[in-house]
């Protein structure tokens, strides 16, 4: 399984953001729908192990959410919606400082980096400082940082956020390679059902913390 959690339930002050909620995912690419407000950033943040839950249980690749979390951070990758550049260093320094986090050796790290951001297409912005990339070249700058240390499993949430229809395009195809060409497990989270079924085979929908539906998204359209 990539990841499993069994009755996790998560407040902030009055809001309960997951209620309840039991979901189990195999490997390959699936899609996170719901609305805003549906608790599909709290459930990223649970597995990546950066809150912990009120009660429940979970695993992400056989590893505890409780206990292991330094260590699913180091197989996992995460491109987030914020904002999460240093405007002043390169391109090349903030992916290669990635890898780092993640436990790569400087000199790994920096060629790795060299690597995945030819991968991206921002081999001739290398050098640029992050402050002077566009919104495209920063989201796509995201992505090489998550896929430095080549993960088993990549979360993009919201990763076609604020970029103009090409550059969507663009983010897309990437996502699509990574996971059918390149065998990487995905959870891709958006609210964009079209980018989901782009890249997506399987789909989980959440709804006010609750998981609504779950299965294969072509068997789930002709359903309905």
């Amino acid at each position: 399984m990539l990841f499993r959690l069994t009755d996790v339930t998560k407040s902030y002050g009055p809001v309960t953001a997951l209620r309840g909620l039991s979901v189990a995912v195999g490997p390959g690419a699936v899609g996170l729908l719901g609305p805003n407000g549906a608790g599909k950033t709290t459930l990223i943040r649970t597995l990546l192990g950066l809150i912990r839950v009120d009660s429940g249980s979970g695993e992400v690749l056989g590893l505890d959410v409780r206990t292991r979390r330094l260590d699913i951070r180091q197989r996992v990758g995460f491109m987030p919606e914020d904002e999460c550049l240093f405007p002043a260093v390169p391109g090349v320094g903030f992916v290669a400082y990635a890898g780092e986090l993640c436990g790569m050796p400087p000199a790994d790290a920096m060629q790795r980096a060299h690597e995945v951001l030819n991968y991206v297409g921002l081999d001739e912005a290398r050098y640029r400082p992050v402050e002077s990339y566009s919104t495209g070249m920063k989201q796509r700058l995201k992505l090489a940082a998550a896929i430095v240390h080549d993960p088993q499993l990549l979360i993009l949430d919201e990763p076609t956020n604020g970029m103009d229809p090409a550059g969507r395009q663009e983010m897309v195809e990437l996502a699509r390679d990574l996971s059918h060409g390149k065998g990487m497990s995905l959870l891709f989270s958006s609210h964009l059902l079209p980018d989901v079924e782009a890249v997506c085979d399987h789909v989980v929908v959440l709804g006010r913390g609750a998981l609504l539906a779950q299965g294969d998204i072509q068997e789930m359209k002709q359903a309905h």
